[in-house]
């Protein structure tokens, strides 16, 4: 770097990775987390752009074949100008931000102007992209050695500079980068300058991501066969013996749910853990949260509520988000989880007792069936063993928008309950993915349902269900909820929470395979 001193804030070159949002580094993610601006590229995945905090300024600057969204002076004067007004400045760039990136030249720039940059290596397409199409760009059978070359030179160059004579007769494994517009002429120079034209070779496009798709070939086949199978950019070549590995290690494309597309209505802070177990299937997700957690609708008797817990004789839960919110504000009173004072605890399924065992807590009553019927009938099973509720004080929490089953079946039961509304749910207004949109144009094969609210509120987006897409519930009140709407779900999981959700999504391919 430049001796003139560091002026302004920090500017981080940010590798995105290939397209999989799970191969972001550690480092990558926390940074994006930290950027007060994001200058991304085209082809970063949608969900990046989600863990920004909320104040982070967003500035596109994509770049795809004849369509810029800035040339690259302007880019560089960009992240020179965002140095001088921002703290902490990420540029996100796909793959490697130096493997064909341009990333050298934004950091040259940023040096001569004086300005502290960082790098934060991603994994690039070269190898990420071969990997998960089931080809090892080296393997002790075939080769020891790979090299990697673009196939998209500047077009401001009198004549290629490209050696294909080496590139030809170079060992092992030949790996292209943006060569799909020309893949046809890069192929011919290779086989004129040695290449055997009988070599098997690969395209793969969209490397990594769930809509992935691969052809194998010959070099002298593969032009014809990728445009016969309408491949085209973003997409990676493959060229080498290594290809013939592709059939026996194809692990991604023998994922139960590859290609499926499949919506996520669950707000936007509960959507990773469906999402991530539909990815880890193959699936293609879209996030599209048709609700978010809110404050209750009277804050104060929240609070008073949960100062007022020790004195309850049960504190019952009718949702993981209740559990939380209760005790955040719990430990805001509160130091320690046993100031909650002798209180029994129940919960109405496995997923509110999961979050309860995060605080500490184990509960006493848990139904088999995650619905408010079944835990009142639990408490009925179990009067015997704990003298039943009658004069018994208890305090429900719950969202503004739950429904009353519990509170007037323990009261009919002559039990003294109030209420504690820990949240409301109301209806998410943002799209920052853009999965609405895809959803109207492409449509999807499946969209679960995890509440009664979730329905509600996708309804209100007056979104018609796509031709042939099957709806799938989380559990009989939300199925009943949707039998409202005339829609009857193709499937309703057995187990009312996430990992019994995504069986029933896997169940409903697997019936048809």
């Amino acid at each position: 770097m430049s001796d003139t001193p560091t002026l302004g804030g920090v500017v981080y070159l940010v590798g995105a990775g290939p397209g999989d949002p799970g191969l972001m580094t550690l480092k990558g993610r926390e940074l994006i987390a930290r950027a007060d601006c994001l200058v991304y590229d085209a082809l970063i995945p949608a969900v990046m752009l989600t863990w920004t905090k909320p104040e982070c300024k967003k500035i596109y600057v994509g770049k795809r074949s004849n369509c810029h969204a800035l040339p690259q002076t302007q880019i560089n004067e960009l992240l020179v100008r965002c140095a001088g007004e921002h703290a902490c400045t990420v540029r996100l760039k796909g793959g490697d931000p130096y493997i064909f990136g341009r990333g050298g030249e934004e950091a040259a720039v940023l040096a001569a102007a004086g300005i502290r940059f960082c790098v934060v290596p991603g994994i690039s397409s070269a190898i990420a992209g071969p990997a998960y199409a089931g080809i090892p760009v080296t393997h002790r059978a075939h080769c020891s050695a790979f090299s990697v070359f673009t196939g998209h030179e500047d077009a401001n160059k009198p004549e290629s500079t490209q050696d294909y004579v080496a590139l030809a007769s170079a060992p092992g494994t030949k790996v292209m980068l943006m060569g799909m517009s020309r893949l046809r002429e890069n192929l011919d120079a290779m086989v004129q300058a040695g290449l055997d034209p009988n070599t098997p070779a690969a395209v793969v496009q969209w490397a990594t991501t769930p809509r992935q798709r691969k052809v194998c070939a010959t070099v002298a086949g593969l032009p014809d066969a990728a445009a016969a199978a309408g491949l085209g950019s973003p997409a990676v070549v493959v060229i080498g013996d290594v290809v013939r590995e592709a059939p026996a290690l194809d692990w991604f494309g023998a994922l139960p749910l590859r290609g499926k597309r499949i919506v996520v209505t669950r707000t936007r802070d509960q959507a990773s853990e469906l999402s991530s177990r539909l990815l880890e299937l193959g699936a293609d997700v879209m996030e599209l949260p048709t609700i978010r957690i809110a404050d209750p609708p009277d804050k104060q008797d929240f609070a008073e509520a949960v100062v007022d817990c020790p004195r309850y004789d049960w504190l019952i839960f009718s949702s993981p988000n209740g559990v939380r919110r209760f005790f955040r504000a719990f430990f805001a009173v509160y130091e320690d989880i046993r100031e909650i004072g002798g209180a029994r605890i129940a919960a109405v399924g496995p997923a509110t007792a999961a979050e309860l065992k995060k605080w500490g807590l184990m509960v006493d009553v848990m139904p088999k069936k995650a619905v408010a019927e079944e835990l009142v009938a639990e408490f009925d099973r179990k009067a015997d063993e704990f003298g039943g509720v009658a004069n018994v004080t208890m305090l429900w929490v719950h969202s503004a928008k739950g429904r009353d089953v519990v509170y007037k079946e323990l009261m009919k039961r002559k039990a003294i309950v109030d209420e504690c509304i820990a949240y409301d749910t109301v209806a998410e207004t943002e799209d920052p993915t853009g999965a609405r949109a895809r959803l109207e144009e492409e449509g999807a094969d499946v969209i679960t349902f995890t509440s009664s609210s979730t329905v509600h509120n996708f309804m209100a987006l007056n979104i018609p269900l796509p031709p042939e897409c099957r709806v799938v519930s989380i559990g009989p009140v939300t199925t009943a909820t949707l039998h409202r709407y005339g829609i009857t779900p193709a499937a309703e999981a057995t187990e009312h929470d996430i990992p019994g959700l995504v069986q029933a999504v896997r169940s409903l391919f697997l019936s048809q395979s």
